[in-house]
């Protein structure tokens, strides 16, 4: 399985989208500091995430969260903010 998720800056509250397909290990590196994007923001938690069983499927999800209308998506889905 490869994996899209969204983690939440317990310190910034920003959210980080990312793809892995081993989630919980890439959890743990986010959390160590090992990933330079978010090693500001720690801790992290897991908010969010989507299993997909084609690599390139888990890509362009992560893509698509990135954009304006993925954004307005997960707070739809999450915060349950309307737009």
């Amino acid at each position: 399985m490869y994996y899209t998720y969204v983690l939440k800056s317990k310190k910034t509250k920003k959210l980080y989208v990312g793809q892995a397909e081993d989630l919980r290990k890439r959890f743990c590196l986010h959390n160590k500091g090992l990933v330079k994007s978010t090693k500001n923001g720690i801790p992290w938690q897991l908010i969010y995430y989507e299993a997909c069983l084609i690599k390139a499927d888990s890509i362009k999800r992560e893509k698509q969260l990135k954009t304006g209308f993925g954004r307005a998506y997960l707070n739809r889905r999450i915060f349950n903010i309307k737009d």
